[in-house]
């Protein structure tokens, strides 16, 4: 691929990493992700993409900007409050990286329309609120053979990682196998978030997805990075593949997607903290 003189000065100091140089900024530039939700989680996720030049970044997100959202949700601002989250955050990343192609899909995720949405992507990040929309977006992931970078929050403590089993690694399911009943985990909106944080898991999902694009470097696969921001530490645990895993294990019992209830009240990509 040839650079043009902009884009060997806007990616200058990706070009001069060894492990990136101007084969793996090609990749990038050639490459495409998808990401669930433009909120707290999908924000910075989506910034960094599309400054390192993803060349493709799909987001789906059903919700509007909000005033409550400005608090972490920082691909937005106070003069798009009303606007749809996605045409908001393609304005921002047009603005910043007119390389990048941005496909927006101003609907809820469901298991009708996610196969088609997510199969034309290389790889997923999934910034979503609520357990029916992450098993959907796990099962789906898995049945399409997409790898999925995911990251959740709660309060002062968020968690990273990346989901490869179509390459023999766990799921989602490998860690929980289904869903808690409603109500018994209050959302970020009833228990609250740090803002900040936000962006330290948005981030860190951004870095996985980079890295899994260029191959380089150890994949979080098969590893949660669990973050605790008010004691300042980070630890990694070790998720094994269930070999009884309802999707992916031995025996499958599951070979198709489910919408569970809740699924059907909440729109499936509203953003990370709401």
């Amino acid at each position: 691929m040839n650079f043009t003189e902009e884009q060997i000065e806007r990616y200058s100091r990706h070009i001069i990493l060894p492990e990136v140089g101007g084969t793996g900024q090609a990749k990038l530039l050639e490459s495409s992700a998808f990401v669930l939700g433009a909120g707290g989680l999908g924000s910075p996720s989506l910034l960094y993409l599309a400054a390192a030049g993803v060349g493709t970044i799909g987001i789906v997100d059903a919700d509007c900007v909000d005033l409550s959202n400005l608090q972490r949700q920082i691909i937005h601002n106070n003069q798009k409050i009303g606007m749809a989250k996605v045409e908001s955050a393609r304005e921002t990343i047009e603005a910043l990286n007119p390389d990048v192609k941005v496909n927006v899909y101003n609907e809820r995720l469901t298991a009708d329309n996610i196969r088609e949405l997510i199969r034309d992507y290389d790889i997923l990040l999934d910034g979503s609120d609520n357990f029916p929309t992450r098993f959907l977006m796990n099962d789906a992931a898995f049945f399409e053979k997409r790898t999925l970078v995911s990251g959740s929050m709660f309060r002062f403590d968020g968690q990273v990682t990346t989901f490869k089993p179509h390459e023999g690694l766990p799921c989602y399911r490998c860690l929980y196998p289904e869903p808690p009943p409603k109500g018994l985990v209050p959302s970020c909106q009833e228990a609250g978030v740090l803002g900040a944080l936000a962006g330290v898991i948005g981030v860190l999902q951004a870095v996985e997805a980079i890295k899994e694009i260029l191959g380089t470097g150890d994949s979080l696969a098969g590893n949660l990075l669990v973050f605790d921001a008010l004691k300042m530490n980070f630890r990694k645990v070790k998720v094994r593949r269930d070999p009884e895993c309802n999707l992916c294990g031995e025996n499958p019992t599951i070979n198709e997607l489910i919408t569970y209830e809740e699924a059907c009240e909440i729109q499936a990509a509203r953003s990370e903290g709401g």
